[in-house]
């Protein structure tokens, strides 16, 4: 196009003014606006019509309009779809002006309430040398007809457009492609969090809240929770995001969606949860839940439970498929650490119920061996001093059912003292640690050294202490029946957040076959450890021997 003036001159400029903005916009739906609303300004036109083929080029999927108001719209009816003269340009996508629409022998007329048109432009938009879609434009002001300079800018207009309109549809794409990348991205995160878990992490209440935490953020969910399989019905076991009620919420197996998806094995989406849950979500603690997606949690075979999610944080708030997909490689993932914890706790609980019962045999043992046998001693003395008819004699006798009586008190004694010792309760651990490495020594060979170091103005709770004193006392125990020690180093410190405990012997060490890094004793001391929230751990002398040390937190 050959500027003649300057009124074209300023027609160019505008022209290329648009082109830039029209470059500058990633938006389609801004895009599309922006050309309705140039080509109206450069070529005067009263309405503009924007008209997007469909996939099969044969004829409108959209149709949009600038100078139509939402009244007029509704008037009319529905869009058209590219009959009459919007037809023309589909099948031959070349410009096509006219002054008076009504005359081409292709026009329909218009519909009621549709206002009237009379001089047309028509400019096809080509992208990639395909036919995208048609920019139409009728009635210029006076009705004067469209010249073939309107013609030539809404052409160069259309070209830009093209441009802009690939632009805008690749930037789409590759702004879905990189979210997608994103989410799996985040899906390999969450997948990897489990899989440490698994690793490094037994506790079947941190497992659970990682999964929870991890699987919302995984698919954006506004709540998510987990509920686990207990006999005929499913619990709450943790949540996450805004769930207003504790724990302990439960749905019967039969009857229910969640049941049904644990049974069947297979994830559901719901797009209606008050209707579909057969359970008021507000039940299980999530408030105006509207959709939700239910997974199964299945290790080798075992129906674990559900994890469900609740109301998608973006778009509508429904869940798609990639969201199910994601969800469901997660929750594989997050029944085994639920299955591991499981099965490392009722290891726990098994060592802990072997741990007693050998306890329970061996004051048995005690009791038997020592005392009843003792008892049984004492019976027969006496019931042989009651038959003696000599008054020396049965005093004899007498002294000597008192001195036995005397030895079985003191072994009586010394059996409640291990049970509970008065000292701990009377004089406080200190005390009751040094009295006892000093009943060691006295009984045993064994020399025992102490460092005792704890607040003299702050007692430790009840339980910490029979904890500390227990510990050392299954210790050196162990030194005396099994490693050969000569001496022992009983440490014990307090820093204001940890006690720490240290047995350290030069005895024969962990590889003699000593028995002393295995049995119950040293399960019991472990357990003990572990339900104070501390750790316990048996290794090697720095010399010689064996260390047993244990770190307690406070509070």
């Amino acid at each position: 196009m050959a500027p003649a003036d300057g009124q074209d001159q300023h027609k160019l400029a505008r022209l290329i003014d648009a082109g830039r903005g029209l470059m500058l916009e990633l938006d389609p739906e801004t895009v599309f606006d922006r050309l309705l609303e140039t080509a109206a300004d450069l070529t005067g036109a009263q309405y503009a019509a924007l008209g997007i083929l469909d996939d099969g080029r044969r004829e409108l999927a959209r149709f949009l309009t600038r100078g139509i108001d939402a009244d007029t719209q509704r008037a009319i009816g529905d869009l058209p779809r590219g009959r009459g003269i919007l037809g023309v340009l589909i099948e031959d996508p070349r410009p096509l002006r006219l002054e008076d629409v009504g005359d081409h022998p292709r026009s329909y007329g218009f519909p009621p309430g549709h206002p009237p048109m009379r001089t047309f432009l028509g400019v096809p938009i080509v992208i990639r040398g395909r036919a995208w879609g048609n920019i139409y434009l009728t009635d210029k002001p006076g009705g004067e007809p469209f010249t073939s300079e309107d013609e030539e800018a809404v052409i160069v207009l259309a070209d830009w457009a093209a441009i802009a309109i690939e632009n805008a549809r690749l930037y789409r794409d590759v702004a879905a492609r990189r979210e997608e990348l994103e989410r799996a991205v985040r899906g390999l995160e969450a997948t990897a969090a489990i899989a440490r878990a698994i690793g490094g992490e037994t506790e079947i209440e941190k497992i659970l809240e990682l999964v929870v935490k991890r699987g919302r953020a995984l698919v954006e969910a506004h709540d998510v929770l987990i509920l686990l399989r207990e006999g005929d019905e499913l619990v709450v076991a943790a949540g996450a995001g805004h769930v207003t009620i504790g724990e302990g919420a439960r749905v019967p197996l039969t009857g229910s969606t969640a049941g049904e998806v644990l049974i069947a094995g297979r994830p559901r989406r719901i797009a209606d949860a008050v209707g579909e849950l057969r359970i008021s979500p507000e039940q299980l603690g999530v408030g105006g839940a509207s959709t939700a997606l239910l997974v199964p949690l299945l290790y080798r075979g075992q129906r674990l439970g559900v994890l469900a999610a609740f109301d998608r944080l973006e778009g509508d708030g429904a869940f798609t498929r990639e969201d199910e997909r994601l969800l469901e490689a997660f929750a594989a993932q997050a029944a085994t650490a639920v299955a591991m914890a499981k099965s490392v706790e009722a290891d726990h609980r098994r060592r802990s119920l072997a741990a007693a019962e050998a306890e329970r045999h061996r004051w048995a043992r005690e009791l038997h061996d020592e005392t009843l046998q003792a008892l049984g001693g004492l019976r027969v003395l006496l019931s042989s001093a009651a038959r003696l008819d000599d008054p020396a004699a049965m005093r004899a006798a007498m002294r000597a059912a008192a001195e036995q009586l005397s030895i079985d008190i003191e072994s009586l004694r010394s059996l409640i003292a291990e049970l509970r010792p008065p000292a701990l309760d009377q004089l406080g651990l200190a005390p009751a640690l040094i009295s006892l490495a000093q009943r060691t020594q006295a009984v045993s060979e064994l020399e025992v050294r102490t460092d005792i170091e704890l607040p003299d103005a702050r007692r430790l709770t009840p339980e910490m202490e029979t904890t500390v004193y227990r510990i050392v006392q299954e210790s050196l125990t162990n030194v005396v029946k099994h490693a050969r020690a000569a001496s022992v180093e009983l440490a014990v410190r307090c820093d204001g957040q940890h006690v720490e405990i240290s047995v350290a012997d030069d005895g024969a060490g962990l590889h003699s076959g000593s028995g002393v890094a295995t049995g119950f004793g040293l399960t019991g001391m472990r357990e003990r450890a572990e339900l104070a929230g501390g750790e316990l751990s048996v290794l090697a002398g720095p010399q010689a021997g064996t260390v047993v040390h244990a770190r307690l937190p406070l509070g």
